[in-house]
């Protein structure tokens, strides 16, 4: 089949790669022809493990393509996939669908024969009514089904979850877009995968209730972290106890500083606007959405804390190792580490900071901070080590070098990534999320020892 991807950003451009990879003859379009001519030179505009060899072999094999001409790429597609941008609308929160539309008047006026267009892009409830009527009035003689297609991929791990999927969402409306819909994904139907038909709304709905339930998870465990700090128990224990329960399951349930990224926070917040149209209210997503905004910035007074306070902890310098949303990503979307960072620079504090991935993007977001291109560069002369995104880098720290280079042996761990007993043993004064059983110390009593 042939398959026309608008929109060659991280859903556009990971689904159009993995449709390639199955035998489909792809080809995505995108307006930015920088980017256009980069993605020709095989140069990925977004990180994603294991992306630019996927690009790279189906380019190869000619099965993968690149467009900034909607209308030539389109011809003759049996699918014509919308992969655009539907970021928060400024000033009420609401999915900014602009994109969305502009595409879907593009794609009328220029469709040359029969076909599926698909809403890929995270769209609120009724979207897809709004596109096919868009579709009818630009006055395209050929057939067309409206189909929502939403994704459920994970930064990081995106090509293995469109290969390998817990569940093909397809919301459609007759047997047109269904037969269509089912071709595009019989390579993944042969290895049964299972694929959910069901009505465009409803489909449209599963993306957002999906993301918000999983969001809801990440704050409950976070609440329960504060709780286990304050009567003396070990969130992670609580996290595999409840976890063990097939009606609850381990996911999504370790606590750290909160969620970010380019799903939750918008996503949450779009059903909250759908929800309040519809006179529906949602107060479970909307405490969600409270707690975890609050929580990034309580992040930063934990860090305070560890220098004695935000009076004692004026001119100090503080190291941050991880800056992106979570790891083996780039995308410092809504990260927890800006609103840290603001937290102790606003303190007065001195912040050097190391990420993989992600400085370049951090730049322009966090011009207070200092990018270095080594995490030991950051340590040095610092009063204190925050740990905010758990990369595989920073599991097996060099802590004997860190001493040597840190001002004082302060660890400031917000992924749980080391035990509080044997950092104690090395000599570091450590404190983590929901550990309240620990003893770690109180760092505004001079807890300072070093071996």
């Amino acid at each position: 089949m042939k398959i026309a991807m608008v929109g060659s950003g991280y859903v556009g451009l990971v689904s159009g790669a993995c449709f390639a990879d199955f035998g489909h003859d792809v080809v995505c379009i995108d307006k930015d022809q920088s980017k256009i001519d980069r993605l020709h030179d095989g140069i990925m505009p977004i990180y994603e493990p294991g992306l630019a060899e996927l690009v790279g072999g189906n380019v190869k094999a000619g099965r993968l393509t690149f467009t900034t001409s909607l209308a030539e790429g389109i011809k003759g597609a049996d699918a014509i996939f919308i992969a655009v941008g539907t970021p928060s609308r400024r000033g009420d929160g609401h999915a900014d669908l602009s994109f969305v539309y502009a595409v879907a008047k593009e794609i009328g006026e220029n469709l040359a024969n029969d076909a599926v267009v698909v809403t890929k892009s995270t769209v609120p409830v009724g979207t897809g009514d709004e596109v096919e009527r868009i579709l009818k009035d630009s006055g395209t003689s050929h057939t067309f089904s409206v189909v929502s297609n939403p994704e459920f991929l994970r930064e990081g791990a995106a090509i293995d979850d469109f290969k390998r999927p817990d569940r093909i969402v397809i919301g459609a409306e007759d047997d047109f877009g269904r037969e269509i819909m089912r071709e595009v994904y019989r390579p993944l139907y042969l290895n049964e995968s299972p694929i959910l038909f069901t009505g465009r709304r409803t489909s449209e709905l599963i993306k957002y209730a999906a993301n918000a339930f999983l969001a809801t998870k990440i704050t409950f465990i976070n609440e329960m972290a504060d709780l286990c700090e304050k009567v003396g128990a070990n969130v992670q224990d609580v996290s595999r106890g409840i976890g063990m329960d097939n009606r609850i399951g381990p996911k999504f349930l370790n606590a750290g500083p909160g969620y970010g990224g380019s799903c939750f926070p918008k996503d949450t917040l779009a059903l909250l606007k759908t929800a309040e149209d519809y006179d529906s209210p949602t107060r479970i997503v909307e405490a969600v959405v409270q707690v975890n905004e609050s929580r990034k910035r309580a992040m930063g007074r934990k860090v305070l804390d560890a220098l004695g306070g935000a009076d004692a902890a004026r001119g100090k310098k503080v190291a941050m190792l991880g800056l992106t949303f979570k790891p083996n990503t780039d995308d410092m979307r809504d990260s927890p580490a800006i609103a840290v960072s603001q937290a102790l620079t606003d303190a007065g504090v001195e912040v050097a900071a190391y990420d993989p991935e992600g400085m370049e993007q951090a730049k322009p977001l966090m011009p207070e901070v200092t990018m270095v291109d080594d995490p030991y560069k950051a340590i040095e002369g610092a009063d204190a080590v925050t740990i905010v995104t758990e990369w595989d880098a920073f599991r097996a720290l060099d802590f004997d070098r860190i001493k040597d280079l840190a001002k004082e042996p302060v660890l400031v761990d917000l992924r749980n990534i080391y035990r509080a007993k044997e950092m104690r043993e090395k000599g570091f004064y450590y404190t983590s999320i929901g550990h309240g059983e620990t003893g770690q110390g109180d760092r505004r009593k001079g807890d300072r020892r070093r071996n």
